[in-house]
């Protein structure tokens, strides 16, 4: 495969593959060449309900021929409408809509920090996590914990208490030592540092903490939530709720959208003039949104992501769960990632030669996002595109 073209006129910020996507129909999409790729990773756990759907393609369109924006000087009523049903679905009490999982975010860490200062914390910290992803803005890339995403970015932003993920005695110890502690914020599942998920016990445990502590406990569920683990959200599958969760991604299946969902604690920090967006919650998105949720009770795709999601894992340990130089299978639902023992960024551009649509990440972590349409069969041919290019990788770096 050659080296993708110059984009002369396009600022250098990506290491593209030399492939333009033309089009896809359901987990298929083809670029402009015609050739034709399996899609497992939706863009980047974006298209939830894969590509030209038959029942949101004509209503997009319906919303596009009526009303495409309105600021927020005036009501919006698909606004309250998704935002009820996100409401119904989480247990929560209130929304805010914005653009984008790095707003939505943004807008729980400023929550953080007014709920602080609510309580006469001038200086407020929000515990963060090794290895987390938050985004790449300068707030979001300092709660960030890559090392790589904060290089020449430098001053970073204070009032981050980094902690590891699954250890509560370091979350313990930072209640003993940190009186300016005003929440915790963590991925349920971290996506972008390798897809390591937060054991169900001790999401228990940090939500007892917070409760004790008089802290928000924040999660978020951005790459992880919208059904992608089984649930509406994978906080679900450990019997809590959070007080602040930023969604984005799958919740517009490919349309830009993001929310932050909010409990009781945290549903009134922010009033007028506390925080704002020109495009957040535009009717578009907002119909995107609704038809997202819609669509996916009407066609069973919770159900669907946890049973192939399961088969999908099933056979990647069958297939690969043995060699040499795989370190682990994990992830839940829709949402899995194999990790090996070394750097592994060239299955990118093999599985793309093969016809497999996938990404990597951490370095060493194939991560697989399909859709939540995928089939069983679908799975199988995932498995059976993407098995021989990690053992042919692996056998050349023996």
């Amino acid at each position: 495969m050659t080296a993708a073209a110059p984009m002369p006129h396009v600022m250098p910020t990506y290491g593209r593959l030399p492939v333009a996507l033309s089009h896809g129909e359901g987990a298929r999409v083809w670029d402009t060449e015609g050739r034709r790729y399996l899609d497992a990773l939706s863009g980047i756990a974006v298209n939830t309900l894969g590509h030209a759907h038959p029942k949101l393609v004509p209503a997009l369109q319906d919303q596009v021929a009526k009303m495409i924006h309105c600021c927020n000087y005036y009501q919006v009523p698909l606004q309250e409408q998704l935002a009820a049903m996100l409401v119904e679905r989480s247990g929560l009490t209130n929304v805010f809509f914005c653009n984008s999982g790095l707003e939505a975010n943004e807008a729980a860490l400023k929550i953080a920090r007014k709920y602080g200062h609510d309580k006469g914390i001038d200086r407020a910290e929000v515990v963060v996590f090794e290895k987390a992803f938050h985004g790449r803005s300068i707030a979001t890339l300092s709660a960030t914990g890559n090392p790589k995403v904060h290089a020449g970015f430098a001053p970073l932003v204070e009032g981050f208490v980094r902690v590891p993920l699954n250890d509560i005695a370091a979350m313990e110890e930072v209640a003993r030592t940190r009186p300016n502690v005003t929440a915790v914020f963590l991925e349920v599942i971290q996506g972008e540092g390798g897809i390591n998920p937060a054991r169900a016990e001790y999401l228990q445990a940090v939500r007892a903490l917070c409760d004790k502590q008089g802290w928000l406990l924040m999660l978020d569920e951005v790459q992880c939530g919208i059904g992608r683990t089984g649930k509406w959200f994978a906080h679900q599958w450990a019997g809590i709720q959070p007080d602040v969760m930023p969604l984005a991604k799958g919740l517009g299946s490919g349309v830009p959208i993001g929310a932050v969902v909010c409990g009781p604690k945290a549903a009134n920090v922010l009033q007028p003039g506390n925080h704002g967006t020109t495009f957040g919650g535009n009717p578009l998105a907002m119909r995107a949104g609704v038809e997202t949720l819609r669509i996916m009770e009407e066609d069973g795709l919770m159900a669907n992501a946890a049973k192939v999601g399961a088969h999908l894992m099933a056979a990647l340990r069958r297939e690969l769960g043995e060699l040499p130089g795989v370190k682990d299978i994990r992830g839940q639902g829709l949402m899995i990632g194999i990790e090996l023992d070394r750097p592994c960024g060239v299955i990118l551009s093999r599985a793309l030669e093969a016809g497999l649509l996938l990404s990597v990440t951490a370095d060493t972590v194939v991560r697989l996002l399909p859709p939540l349409i995928f089939t069983e069969a679908e799975a199988d041919e995932c498995v059976a595109l993407l098995a021989p290019i990690i053992r042919q990788f692996l056998a050349e770096q023996a």
